[in-house]
């Protein structure tokens, strides 16, 4: 058993940690046995040479420090966690991920900003905030891990809290930013602690006089099925998927379910989606991160696509498609470079279709 001292001297020492996370702006803070804690910082892990390698123990207690009793076992039975973790020092919040590797404990803890910022200080496109005012539909936000998929619901969230008066219900694993109401009343749900699963909770929610749900993140087809049920009966759903862009997303939706089922939720999806939204953080040439995107707006054209199987036509849709509102990774990609923000060659890493990035460029 842990003796008190050694408790706090490792409280202390994860105090500094997230300390250093704050003062260098770094976005995540990795914690691993045999390793010296590391952070990253505009998309580049920098060791803490001022730390010596931890051991087993000093992960395993660290990560002790920040679950309770009930989230203990449930690592010490399944090796893995999701969970929040505030910091009372410095007044932080973190999404964390926990895991065992080679026997010991790894951790990973991604800061979430105390302000939620608004679309504007995300440089992301002022388009966005059309999908907020809808009553009803379906709104994915898209894009690998640790692209701004969470940071950018939140401000479209908030955006709802700050401009209309709606009873909103978030359903996340764990819970990130934490919303003050001002016009909507807002309830938060953390998967595992308020409610058993996504679905659960989204079924909760049909019962709970709600306009607005967030879906942290949509897993398997029943969560999925709920949500698009949600978009079809009156309600506006925000959530997102781990898929490069929006064709692809269409394509993951549909075939996560069994062949039989996959033609009625074409016909659902191409009449509930509002919207598909796929970013990337793309490293600047002065320094830090800069986004760029891909918007997908659900037009007759588009939902007829998606009822038809013709889902390979989207991307060029997507191209021709600005007077719609749309916006084409190439075309934001271009912006940026000719801006004289990010490199050509950055712009062809994120690129979804590099040969044509070449040609407007």
């Amino acid at each position: 058993m842990t003796n008190k001292a050694d408790l706090e001297a490792h409280k202390k020492t994860l105090d500094e940690f997230a300390g250093i996370v704050v003062d260098e702006q770094a976005s995540d803070l990795h914690i691993n046995a045999f390793y010296k804690p590391v952070i990253r910082v505009s998309g580049s892990l920098l060791p803490l040479t001022d730390f010596k390698e931890l051991t087993h123990e000093d992960s395993a207690e660290f990560l002790a420090l920040m679950l309770n009793e009930e989230q203990r076992e449930s690592f010490d039975t399944t090796k893995e966690i999701d969970f929040s973790y505030y910091n009372e020092t410095h007044k932080v919040r973190f999404r964390g991920n926990a895991c065992i590797q080679r026997g010991a404990v790894s951790i990973a803890l991604r800061l979430i900003p105390t302000k939620i910022e608004t679309i504007a200080d995300l440089n992301l496109p002022v388009e966005l905030l059309r999908f907020t005012e809808r009553r009803q539909g379906f709104f994915l936000v898209v894009g690998p891990v640790g692209q701004g998929k969470s940071t950018t619901l939140a401000a479209l969230i908030e955006y709802i809290n700050q401009t209309r008066a709606a009873h909103i219900v978030t359903i996340e694993d764990p819970i990130e930013f934490i919303y003050t109401p001002k016009q909507c009343l807002i309830d938060q749900r953390e998967v595992h602690l308020d409610t058993d699963t996504f679905e659960s909770g989204l079924y909760s929610a049909f019962r709970q006089d709600m306009d607005v749900i967030l879906v942290g993140e949509m897993r398997g087809n029943e969560a999925i099925g709920a949500a698009v049920t949600a978009a079809e009966t009156g309600h506006l759903v925000f959530s997102t998927l781990h898929t490069n862009n929006a064709s692809q997303t269409i394509d993951r939706i549909v075939d996560s379910f069994p062949s039989h089922q996959q033609d009625q939720i074409r016909i659902q999806l191409a009449s509930s989606l509002s919207g598909i939204f796929s970013m990337r953080l793309v490293p600047k040439i002065a320094g830090g991160l800069v986004p760029a995107y891909e918007l997908l707006v659900n037009t007759r054209a588009i939902s007829n696509m998606i009822r038809e199987r013709r889902t390979h036509e989207i991307d060029t849709m997507i191209e021709t498609g600005s007077e719609d509102g749309m916006i084409s990774m190439n075309n934001s990609l271009t912006r940026l470079v000719r801006a004289g923000e990010i490199s050509v060659e950055s712009a062809l890493a994120a690129s979804f279709d590099p040969q044509g990035l070449e040609r407007l460029l």
